[in-house]
C-alpha cells in the first residue's frame, strides 16, 4: 500500500487545489455563457441566469454532510471517487440539457459531486496538518487554486468564440476525469484503518452537536459564511454588473481577473505571514479594512446616486477581495482546528454550514441586483460589520 511519504507536499498542495478548483471551474467558466444559456433553455427573467450558478451550491451545501461522515468510516478515496463520478455525470446533464430545468438539475448535480472532492480535500489536509501549519498549506492550495477564477472566464469567452456553450461543460468534464485519475494514481489514503469510526447515524448526530457547541468552530463556520456570502453576491451578479451595467462586453473575463488575482495573492501572502502573525491577528485586520472599506464606498455610493466610475469600483473591489484573501483560509482553518479527532464529519458540518449561509446572502444579494451597484456594496458593509462584531464576540469569549 503506498504510504502518505509517497506524494511530495509540494505535490500534495497542487492536488488540494486542483480539487477544490472543481468548484471555481464549474461557476466561472460559465459566467461569460450563462446569459447565452439562459436565452437558448428558455429562462424566464433576466435574473433567473444567476440559478445557473446558485443551483451548484445548493447542490454543494446539501451534499457535504454525507460524504464527511462516510470518509470517516470507509476512509478518504472512495468516497471521494463517488463524488467524481457524480460531477461528471452532472456535467454530461448539463451537456445535453433542452430546456433550463433540465439545465438546473445537472448543475445541482455538479454541485453535489464537487462536494465530495471539495470537503475531503480539507479534510486530508486536517489528516496531515493542523494549526498555523494547516493555515499555512490551505493558504498555499488557496493560492495555486484562485488561478482559476483568474483565466476560467477568460478560457469560457474564447470557447465561445469557436464553439457553443455546451462546450464549457466538456471542458469541466475532461477536468474532472483529470483529477479523478490523479487521485487514483498518486494520492495515498490519509485517514488509516485504525483510526476509522463504524459508522453510525448515532455518531453523526453526537459530532455535529460537538461541532455546533463548540463555540469557536461554530462562530467561525458562521463569520466565514458571512464573507463568502458576500462573494456568492458578488458571483451571481457580477456578469449583470460588468456587462449590462457598464458595457465590458468580452472584458469582462479581464476585470473579473484581475479581481480573482487579489484574491490569490493575498493567500499566498497570508501562507508567508500567518506563520509569523498568527491567524487571529491576520484575520482581525484584514476583516477591519474591508470592512471600513466597503462602509466608506457604500456612503458614496448612496450620496452619488449613480454608477461610480468603472475604475473607482475596480478600485475598491481590488482592496476588499485581497482583504478577502487572507480571511478564507484563516477562518477554515480556525473553525476546524479544536475539530481534528473528528476531522471528516467537522469538514462536512463547517463546509455545510458554511456554503448554506452564503448562499442564503449571496442570493439575496444578487436577487436584489436593480441595475445599480448599491445592493452588492451594501451587502458587502454589512457583512464585513457583521463578521468583525462576531469575531469580537467569538475571541472574548475564548479569553474569558
Amino acid at each position: 500500500m503506498e504510504t502518505e511519504a509517497s506524494i511530495r507536499r509540494s505535490e500534495f498542495v497542487a492536488l488540494v487545489a486542483l480539487t477544490i478548483s472543481l468548484v471555481a471551474l464549474a461557476i466561472d467558466s460559465m459566467l461569460p455563457a450563462i446569459g447565452e444559456i439562459a436565452r437558448d433553455l428558455g429562462a424566464r427573467s433576466a435574473n433567473d441566469r444567476q440559478l445557473v450558478i446558485t443551483t451548484l451550491f445548493l447542490g454543494l451545501a446539501s451534499a457535504q454532510m454525507i460524504y464527511g461522515p462516510l470518509s470517516d468510516s470507509f476512509g478518504r478515496k472512495p468516497v471521494i471517487y463517488a463524488g467524481f463520478v457524480i460531477f461528471l455525470i452532472g456535467c454530461l446533464v448539463s451537456i445535453f440539457a433542452v430546456n433550463f430545468t433540465m439545465m438546473l438539475f445537472g448543475r445541482a448535480l455538479q454541485g453535489v459531486g464537487a462536494a465530495g472532492p471539495r470537503i475531503l480535500a480539507v479534510a486530508m489536509v486536517r489528516d496531515r496538518y493542523e494549526g498555523n501549519a494547516m493555515a499555512s498549506i490551505m493558504s498555499m492550495a488557496m493560492a495555486v487554486f484562485i488561478l482559476v477564477p483568474i483565466i476560467a472566464p477568460a478560457v469560457g469567452q474564447a470557447i465561445l468564440l469557436v464553439a457553443p456553450w455546451q462546450a464549457i461543460f466538456g471542458l469541466l468534464l475532461l477536468t474532472g476525469i483529470a483529477a479523478f485519475l490523479w487521485h487514483v494514481l498518486r494520492q495515498p489514503e490519509t485517514l488509516p484503518p485504525e483510526r476509522r469510526l463504524t459508522f453510525s447515524l448515532s455518531r453523526i448526530g453526537l459530532a455535529i452537536a460537538e461541532t455546533c457547541r463548540n463555540r469557536t468552530a461554530l462562530g467561525y463556520t458562521i463569520v466565514a459564511g458571512m464573507i463568502f456570502g458576500a462573494l456568492v453576491g458578488y458571483l451571481t451578479s457580477s456578469q449583470q454588473i460588468f456587462q449590462d451595467l457598464y458595457g465590458a462586453g468580452r472584458l469582462f473575463a479581464v476585470y473579473f481577473g484581475a479581481l480573482a488575482a487579489a484574491i490569490g495573492a493575498a493567500s499566498l501572502l497570508n501562507s508567508r505571514l500567518v506563520m509569523k502573525y498568527g491567524m487571529r491577528s491576520m484575520c482581525f485586520w484584514a476583516l477591519s479594512l474591508s470592512c471600513g472599506l466597503s462602509i466608506a464606498f457604500w456612503l458614496y455610493v448612496a450620496i452619488l446616486d449613480s454608477a461610480p466610475g468603472l475604475w473607482l469600483l475596480m478600485s475598491y473591489l481590488l482592496g476588499v477581495f485581497f482583504c478577502f484573501g487572507i480571511l478564507f483560509g484563516n477562518f477554515n482553518a480556525l473553525a476546524m482546528e479544536p475539530l481534528g479527532h473528528i476531522a471528516g464529519v467537522a469538514a462536512a458540518v463547517v463546509g455545510s454550514f458554511t456554503t448554506f449561509i452564503s448562499l442564503a446572502l449571496g442570493s439575496l444579494i444578487g436577487q436584489a441586483y436593480d441595475g445599480t451597484v448599491l445592493p452588492l456594496v451594501s451587502g458587502f458593509a454589512g457583512l464585513t460589520l457583521a463578521s468583525l462584531a462576531l469575531m469580537h464576540w467569538i475571541e472574548m469569549r475564548r479569553r474569558g
